[in-house]
């Protein structure tokens, strides 16, 4: 799908289930990483995060545009259109919309280090220097060994 196609689709939702046009730009950021899509408020335009579409598909993309076409239509007309309003919680349950998008699974980075004298593992998400640290149990050198990458909810 590719920003013309969204902006179709994004006018479709809002004459749909909001009855009201949407008349500002609906394009893909793929920079987006921890949210499903935001809604700017100087330009009223909405950036919607491509890799929801591509993990779980049309629908889920159609419930994001549709929370965030509360928070357009609320705010252009002066109404609270932030997640604590009552007006932004009544209009999400009115037209179905979900109050928070599905997580994404993220890749996250690991550097492994191992002791040189007792062979212990110790992983971290940021990088040391390990000249600078010893090893906790006996004292000994620590070495950088590699860098792994895992899913976050393995590391939680």
């Amino acid at each position: 799908m590719e920003n013309k196609e969204l902006q179709a689709l994004m006018e479709m939702v809002s004459e749909r289930y909001f009855r009201k046009p949407f008349r500002h730009q609906a394009r893909f950021n793929a920079r987006l990483k921890t949210t499903g899509g935001r809604y700017l408020l100087a330009s009223h335009d909405i950036e919607m995060n491509p890799h929801y579409l591509k993990v779980f598909g049309k629908v889920e993309l159609i419930e994001i545009m549709k929370h965030e076409l509360c928070h357009y239509h609320l705010h252009l007309e002066k109404r609270g259109y932030k997640h604590r309003d009552a007006d932004f919680r009544k209009l999400l349950e009115e037209v179905g919309a979900p109050r928070f998008c599905k997580p994404l699974e993220a890749a996250v980075r690991l550097h492994e280090y191992t002791c040189e004298d007792c062979s212990t593992h110790f992983m971290r998400k940021r990088r040391m220097n390990p000249d600078r640290y010893r090893c906790g149990k006996c004292g000994g050198r620590i070495r950088y060994r590699r860098q792994r990458e895992v899913m976050q909810r393995d590391v939680n």
